[in-house]
């Protein structure tokens, strides 16, 4: 009679085969950049190599001092989910702290074997380890006994070090896009944060919308009051719900230190820290990150939490980002505030501000200019706004049109507005003088200047400036942070894609230019954010998509009825809310 064959009897396996089966596994799991995929996909490629009948894959806490399961198959739910092996417990926790494999082919024999998956008789472990450290395990099982040869521990231990290339890749990639992400996040909230001009409610707000980019236990908004020199609690939640904090002098406690050295202070363990003012039972560390308003502190985001060490350098740097914004949206309602306090008072000058911001806008095309037709609208958000357009004829046989939109709403804006348009007037108009220097680059080069030297950081311009030289029959444009211009000619309606940075931001900016010839029936459109960025009661955004769609589906009736079109589309989009943003359209449409 035959004797079965085990391991140890079987026939030697073909080495080379096996080494290009390796080669090629590892190269097909470093090509998996998705973590989750990246979990699934190492049993199939690991049963290509040897048998098992359990697997699990194990990582690292970020302390480095336990051990859970990451993905597994063939082990029971409930200890995939509740499983936690401390490092150097178990045959997993001693393979972890030895960092080096175990292979037990009889584990109910090693006093070290803990139970995971019943009926398990053989495990094979494998530390992952990365650039000298050990950032988890493969485990494999088997119901049968001497399951497992050498063979296999040099194979899993060969492709156990391409997983944890691909396991770190992985994580970068993810961090990364996580990065990306609560970057666009932030510049959504700060988008928002410009909205609100109700203190309160933007406080509020902020504290709502900080969640979504740190999920904090306790978070607190102190204020400085220039008066008392004290900073005052006008916000504080804890688990979503509104708590009491007491009123801290300039330099004292953990927020004042911060508040006084304009610093944040992270704090790993309060209880170390002479700083530190119990508020809060519970609380083990403190983020404080100080609101500045160029070199002015104007109050600070508390922070706490009950684990130790729970906040990082990266927390830092995005809790700082959202302050900076926060700081000039609580300036920017503080003034709103203060305008409001006054509104009996300022109510009349107001409407008379409105009425000479309209009469800033153009009413119609300057004469003698022919072959063109154009209109415009623009409507602000609330009673004076930030948005402005202009037509020009410095030359015979031109046009210059400028669209623009100051960072802000309200009064600031209006003026900041009213500023930035006669400059651009002015500019424009020296042309005749010297039209090499002043061109649709070239002006917005010179009024950066002049509004970065005003030194009013919290306040910018977008502007597209176009020039139609219906001489040449070609159309100049540069732009300056305002969505892209769109342009009909034919039967192509797209986006001119020219950026460029805001004006105000940076001195010594420079900034494209690109040109089009011009054809009878070429239409372009130029729209500020407010158009895109229209909210309806469900928070969608009227967005791009639609606004081409319009351009397209009326690109042959005249001007005033595209811009119509746009603003009754924006209008039906949008319902009963309320417009977040100014919203101006300008159409230029080639007659002949």
């Amino acid at each position: 009679m035959t004797e079965p064959v085990t391991p140890a009897t079987a026939a030697p396996p073909n080495i080379r085969e096996l080494v290009i089966t390796l080669f090629e596994l590892g190269r097909e799991i470093t090509s998996v950049l998705n973590l989750d995929q990246l979990l699934q996909k190492i049993p199939q490629l690991i049963a290509r190599i040897t048998k098992f009948q359990a697997f699990a894959v194990y990582l690292l806490d970020p302390r480095g001092e336990e051990l859970s399961i990451a993905y597994a198959v063939g082990y029971p739910d409930d200890v995939v989910w509740t499983l936690r092996v401390k490092v150097g417990q178990g045959l997993v926790g001693t393979a972890v702290a030895e960092g080096l494999p175990l292979l037990v082919n009889d584990v109910h024999a090693d006093p070290r074997y803990v139970e995971a998956v019943p009926g398990s008789n053989a495990e094979l472990v494998v530390p992952l380890r990365r650039k000298g450290r050990v950032i988890g395990a493969l485990n494999l099982l088997s119901d049968t006994k001497g399951q497992f040869t050498e063979i296999d521990e040099m194979l899993l231990r060969q492709f156990g070090a391409h997983v944890a290339v691909a396991i770190e890749n992985a994580r970068l990639f993810e961090h990364e896009r996580e990065y990306t992400s609560t970057l666009e996040t932030l510049s959504e909230i700060g988008r928002e944060f410009g909205a609100i001009l109700n203190l309160d409610e933007l406080l509020t707000r902020i504290a709502n919308l900080a969640r979504r980019v740190i999920d904090y236990r306790t978070f607190g908004i102190l204020l400085v009051n220039d008066r008392t020199g004290e900073l005052e609690i006008k916000v504080a939640m804890r688990y979503g719900d509104k708590i009491k904090m007491p009123h801290v002098k300039l330099g004292e406690g953990l927020v004042g230190y911060a508040a006084l050295h304009k610093v944040p202070v992270n704090v790993p363990d309060v209880s170390a820290d002479p700083r530190y003012i119990k508020v809060v039972d519970a609380t083990r560390s403190e983020l404080v990150i100080p609101l500045m308003l160029k070199d002015r502190c104007i109050g600070v985001f508390d922070l706490e939490s009950p684990e130790l060490d729970a906040f990082s350098k990266r927390h830092i740097d995005i809790l700082t980002l959202l302050a900076s914004q926060a700081a000039v949206a609580i300036e920017n309602a503080r003034l709103y505030e203060t305008i409001r306090s006054n509104e009996v008072r300022l109510e009349k000058e107001i409407r008379f501000a409105q009425r000479v911001q309209a009469a800033l806008l153009p009413v119609e095309l300057p004469k003698r200019i022919r072959h063109v037709d154009v209109a415009a609208r623009l409507e602000p958000a609330r009673g004076l706004g930030g948005d402005f357009y202009d037509f020009l004829a410095p030359e015979p046989n031109s046009l210059v049109v400028a669209v623009g939109d100051v960072s802000g709403k309200g009064v600031p804006a209006a003026l900041y507005s009213a500023f930035a348009g006669e400059l651009i007037r002015s500019r424009t108009f020296r042309r005749r003088y010297a039209p090499e220097r002043f061109t649709p680059s070239g002006v917005l080069l010179s009024s950066n200047v002049i509004l970065h030297e005003r030194q009013l950081e919290e306040y910018y311009c977008t502007l597209c400036y176009a020039l139609f030289d219906m001489k040449r029959r070609v159309v100049t444009m540069a732009n300056s942070g305002l969505p892209y211009p769109i342009r009909c000619s034919g039967d192509v309606v797209k986006q001119v894609e020219i950026a460029g940075v805001p004006l105000g931001l940076f001195a010594g900016t420079t900034y494209d230019e690109i040109s089009y010839d011009l054809a009878p029936g070429d239409v372009y459109v130029f729209c500020s954010d407010g158009v895109f960025d229209a909210n309806n009661a469900r928070g969608q955004e009227f967005g791009l998509e639609r606004t081409l769609q319009i351009v397209k589906d009326m690109h042959q009736q005249p001007a005033r009825e595209i811009v119509n079109s746009i603003f009754s589309a924006v209008q039906d989009f949008r319902g009963d809310t309320p417009p977040n943003d100014d919203m101006t359209a300008v159409a230029v449409r080639i007659t002949a």
